[in-house]
């Protein structure tokens, strides 16, 4: 399927999803929100991607958020007001039904709901130029794509606090600081260090990756006894897969597993 406002590339089990409104630093608007919810459902879907790489075209942003200026010329047409598809912001911010790894390489400012769209991510890689910030109060808004809940599950409670109730931006320097991004490196390296932490994932059984995000997501918010005494769908997958049988097989053999997500 063509898409004008994302590309979208399958290479060797990596999903790549590049935003592509550079005009307007990746900003989103409801076609593109649409746009974007097909992809991840469909990466959701296809039993041959295993992760995923989200980033922007351009070396400013990786998405400014939200596309104010759209949405203020459009005012008063059909479709024109934020209605967000059922995944949330970008497709993936309220999407809580995919286990798959994804990773963010950040190229540029995370903003609003762009710095939304990569606290949803797993890792977070950016450049060494990136920025990262909730601006909505500075112009009478509040974060609604879920940085107001994510933010201060990802970093310290004064620190998520301090950005929240300023909108000020952190540099990626800071960012990595508080433990929100995983590594910084200069824009040149971003999509191979992007490729070198999918390629570690891909060296783990898939569907084991999926029972460990299952497991780790719903086991944030309830008691350690009750986490660790809860049922995980991926978990049961995952006990009766062929790469349940591969992975002790392989390495009872002495070489690399050959698996096959199944």
């Amino acid at each position: 399927m063509a898409y004008n406002y994302v590309i979208y590339e399958k290479k060797e089990h990596i999903a790549y999803v590049t935003l592509n409104r550079p005009e307007v630093m990746n900003a989103l608007h409801p076609p593109a929100h649409e746009e974007l919810w097909e992809v991840w459902c469909d990466f959701r879907d296809d039993p041959e991607m295993w992760v995923a790489i989200l980033t922007g075209v351009g070396d400013r942003a990786f998405s400014a958020g939200n596309d104010l200026k759209y949405q203020a010329t459009h005012a008063g047409e059909p479709g024109a007001t934020r209605v967000l598809p059922p995944g949330g912001f970008g497709g993936i911010t309220n999407r809580f039904d995919c286990y798959k790894p994804i990773i963010a390489a950040v190229n540029g400012y995370a903003l609003g709901g762009g710095f939304e769209i990569a606290l949803s991510c797993d890792i977070i890689i950016a450049a060494e130029h990136a920025r990262f910030g909730l601006p909505e109060p500075t112009v009478g808004l509040s974060p609604g794509a879920g940085g107001i809940y994510r933010l201060p599950r990802q970093v310290p409670l004064k620190i998520a606090m301090g950005m929240l109730l300023t909108g000020r931006h952190i540099t990626v320097q800071e960012a990595y600081r508080v433990g929100l991004v995983n590594e910084v490196v200069p824009l040149g390296d971003l999509i191979p260090c992007a490729e070198r932490w999918a390629k570690e994932i891909m060296r783990c059984a898939p569907l084991a990756i999926r029972a460990n995000k299952e497991g780790a997501m719903k086991g944030l918010d309830i008691p350690l006894e009750a986490a660790m005494n809860n049922n995980y769908y991926l978990i049961h997958v995952m006990r009766h897969s062929e790469d349940f049988i591969e992975g002790p097989r392989a390495f009872a053999e002495k070489r690399e597993p050959h698996w096959k997500g199944r």
